[in-house]
C-alpha cells in the first residue's frame, strides 16, 4: 500500500486529497481539502497550503485532473489565474513522478475501475456494467462532459470528447419555443445550455418568458431547492425539461458511440440521484424510433462515489506508473 496526492483543478476550486494505491490499483480517496484558486497564486502555493492543512510533508507522487485540454507545454484555464507548466512540476513540487489527465477523462477512469457498489440503477436492465464493450459517460455539471470507456477484458481505454457542445434538438412544440428563446440569448444553442447546471436557469427563464410572466431571480441554490421540493411550479417544470433533455442526450451519445451501457456522472447528476428514476429521463432515453428496443435493453447507471474525479485521477496514475 502506498499513498499519493490526487488533485482536481477547476476554474474556481482546486481539491486535494490523499489517495491509497494497492496491488496496482486505486483503492480509496480520503476526505478532500477544497481551496479557492483565486486565493492562491499558483498550484505551488495551493500545494503548500494542502501540506499545512495535513500538518506534514506530502507524498512525492501526484495524480492531477485538470479542467481543460492536457498535453500542451502550458496549461491554462478560463477564470483561473494559474499557469501550469508540466515540465516544471517535478522541481516546483518536489515530485518523483506525476500524471495529468483531463478532469472528465478522470471520471472515465473512475467508471472503468470502481466496483458495482458505486453505481445506482436508473433505468433499463438492472445488471452490472459490461466487462467488454463501450460505456458512454455523460456528466451534467457546470457544463456537460461526455466521454466513453472502451473495455476489453482486464484492459480499458478512456476517450474524452466534446459531446456536450453538439446542437440541442427540440422534440416537441414547447422545446421549439425554448430553443427560439435561447437563440436570442446565445445564438447557437448546444445541449449543455439545457442539460447542465446552467440549463436549469436557462429553461426557467425561457419558460417564464413563454408564459408571459416574470420569474423570480433566485441564486442557484434557491432555484434548485425550489425545483426539487416543488416550491415553484416554473422551477419544477424547468427541472422536468432538464431531465428529459438529459435522457435524450444520453441516448444520442450511446447510439453515436455504439455503447452497451451508460453512466451519468457530474455534480448535477449526483444531485438528481433521487429524482432521475422518477422523471421523464427514461422515456426520452428509450425514444429512438427504430432503436427503441435496443435502448430499452441498455442499463443506465448513476455513479455515486463522492469523489470520482479524484479517484479517477489516482486510477489514471496507476495505469501510467504501475
Amino acid at each position: 500500500m502506498r499513498t499519493i496526492v490526487a488533485a482536481d483543478v477547476g476554474g474556481t476550486h482546486a481539491r486535494f486529497a490523499l489517495a491509497e494505491i494497492d496491488s496496482g490499483r486505486a483503492v480509496s480517496v480520503q476526505e478532500p481539502v477544497k481551496l479557492k484558486t483565486a486565493e492562491h497564486a499558483s498550484l505551488h502555493f495551493a500545494w503548500e497550503q494542502f501540506a499545512r492543512v495535513l500538518g506534514g510533508p506530502l507524498p512525492n507522487e501526484l495524480a492531477l485532473a485538470f479542467a481543460g485540454p492536457v498535453g500542451e507545454d502550458v496549461l491554462k484555464l478560463t477564470n483561473n489565474p494559474w499557469v501550469i507548466r508540466p515540465d516544471q512540476l517535478l522541481e516546483q513540487l518536489g515530485l518523483r513522478r506525476f500524471t495529468i489527465v483531463n478532469d472528465f477523462g478522470a471520471v472515465g477512469h473512475a467508471v472503468a475501475t470502481l466496483g458495482d457498489e458505486h453505481f445506482q440503477h436508473i433505468c433499463g436492465p438492472d445488471r452490472p456494467l459490461p466487462d467488454d464493450g463501450v460505456i458512454s459517460v455523460v456528466g451534467p455539471g457546470t457544463g456537460l462532459g461526455v466521454a466513453c470507456v472502451l473495455r476489453g477484458g482486464d484492459r480499458y481505454e478512456v476517450i474524452e470528447t466534446e459531446g456536450g457542445h453538439v446542437d440541442f434538438a427540440p422534440l416537441d412544440p414547447l422545446e421549439d419555443r425554448i430553443l427560439a428563446h435561447l437563440r436570442g440569448k446565445f445564438g447557437r444553442v448546444s445541449v449543455e445550455r439545457i442539460a447542465s447546471g446552467q440549463g436549469l436557469w436557462n429553461i426557467y427563464e425561457a419558460l417564464g418568458a413563454i408564459g408571459g410572466g416574470d420569474v423570480i431571480n433566485p441564486d442557484e441554490r434557491a432555484l434548485w431547492t425550489a425545483a426539487l421540493e416543488g416550491q415553484d411550479s416554473v422551477a419544477t417544470a424547468a427541472l422536468d425539461r432538464l431531465c428529459m433533455t438529459l435522457g435524450s442526450v444520453a441516448g444520442d451519445m450511446a447510439l453515436a458511440q455504439g455503447a452497451s451501457a451508460v453512466v451519468i456522472a457530474g455534480g448535477v447528476g449526483f444531485r438528481l440521484a433521487g429524482h432521475l428514476p422518477r422523471s421523464g429521463f427514461s422515456d426520452r432515453f428509450v425514444a429512438k424510433g427504430r432503436f427503441e428496443r435496443r435502448m430499452a435493453e441498455m442499463p443506465v447507471k448513476l455513479i455515486t462515489h463522492p469523489e470520482p474525479g479524484l479517484f479517477g485521477a489516482a486510477a489514471a496514475f496507476v495505469r501510467e506508473h504501475p
